[in-house]
C-alpha cells in the first residue's frame, strides 16, 4: 500500500484529500506547515508528498527543496498561485508535479496515481543499469545523466521524459502524447508543463541540450 503525506495548513483540504485517497486504498499522514513536513519524513517513508504552497512557519517550496536533499520523494504541489513564474519556480526545487486551487480531488488522484505507477515501471532491467548513448551516460539505477563529465541527479519526471526520448530517438513526439506518457493523463490544465520539464532537462545535458528538438507547431524530438 502506498503512503502519502499530505501537507496543509487548512483542515477541510486535508480532509478533503483524505478521504479521496483513502478510498483509492492510500495510506494517510499529515502535517500541518512544512517543518512538520520535513520532520516526518525525516523519521518516516512515504512515497508522494501532497502540499500546499502558502504555510506558516515553513513555506510549501522550502520543505520541498529541504526534504529532496535527503529523500527522493516525489512532490505534489498545490496552489492558489497558478502564475508561469510560481509554477516553474516549484520544477526548478524538485516539485514532480502542479496543482492549482481550487482543484478537482478526481484530478488530483488522477496525478497521484500517474506519478506512483511512473515510479513503479521505470526500473531498469539492465545489469550494471548503465545506458550509454552518444556521449551522454544515463544511471536509471541512481537517476543521474553524466554529460560534460558532469553528473546531474534527476527527478522522477526528468528521469521518465528522458528515457521517453531515448526511447523513441528522432520520433516526433507531440506535448500530448507526452504529458499522456510521462505524466499518465491528458493536459489537465498545465498547458506548458511540458515546456518547462523539457527547459530544466536541458540544462542537465550540458553541451548535448540541443538534442532536444522543437518541432514548431507539434512538439519535440531527440536527435542525437
Amino acid at each position: 500500500m502506498s503512503r502519502i503525506l499530505i501537507v496543509d495548513d487548512e483542515p477541510d483540504i486535508i480532509t478533503l484529500i483524505s478521504r479521496y485517497a483513502k478510498r483509492d486504498g492510500y495510506d494517510i499522514a499529515t502535517a500541518e506547515d512544512g517543518r512538520q513536513a520535513i520532520e516526518a519524513c525525516q523519521k518516516e517513508d512515504f512515497d508522494l508528498i501532497v502540499m500546499d504552497v502558502m504555510m506558516p512557519d515553513t513555506d510549501g517550496f522550502t520543505a520541498c527543496k529541504k526534504i529532496k536533499e535527503f529523500k527522493d520523494i516525489p512532490v505534489i504541489m498545490l496552489s492558489a498561485r497558478g502564475t508561469e513564474f510560481d509554477k516553474l519556480f516549484g520544477f526548478e526545487v524538485g516539485v514532480d508535479d502542479y496543482v492549482t486551487k481550487p482543484f478537482s480531488p478526481m484530478e488530483l488522484m488522477a496525478r497521484i496515481k500517474a506519478i506512483l505507477g511512473c515510479r513503479r515501471t521505470s526500473t531498469p532491467d539492465k545489469d550494471n543499469g548503465i545506458i550509454n548513448i552518444g556521449g551522454l551516460e544515463i544511471d536509471t539505477f541512481g537517476l543521474t545523466v553524466t554529460a560534460d563529465d558532469e553528473k546531474s541527479e534527476l527527478t522522477a519526471k526528468e528521469f521518465a521524459l528522458l528515457m521517453l526520448f531515448v526511447n523513441n530517438r528522432g520520433a516526433v513526439l507531440s506535448r500530448d502524447k507526452i504529458l499522456n506518457e510521462v505524466w499518465g493523463y491528458d493536459s489537465f490544465g498545465i498547458d506548458r508543463t511540458v515546456d518547462w520539464q523539457i527547459k530544466l532537462l536541458r540544462n542537465k545535458l550540458g553541451s548535448y541540450r540541443d538534442c532536444i528538438k522543437a518541432v514548431r507547431g507539434v512538439g519535440y524530438k531527440f536527435e542525437i
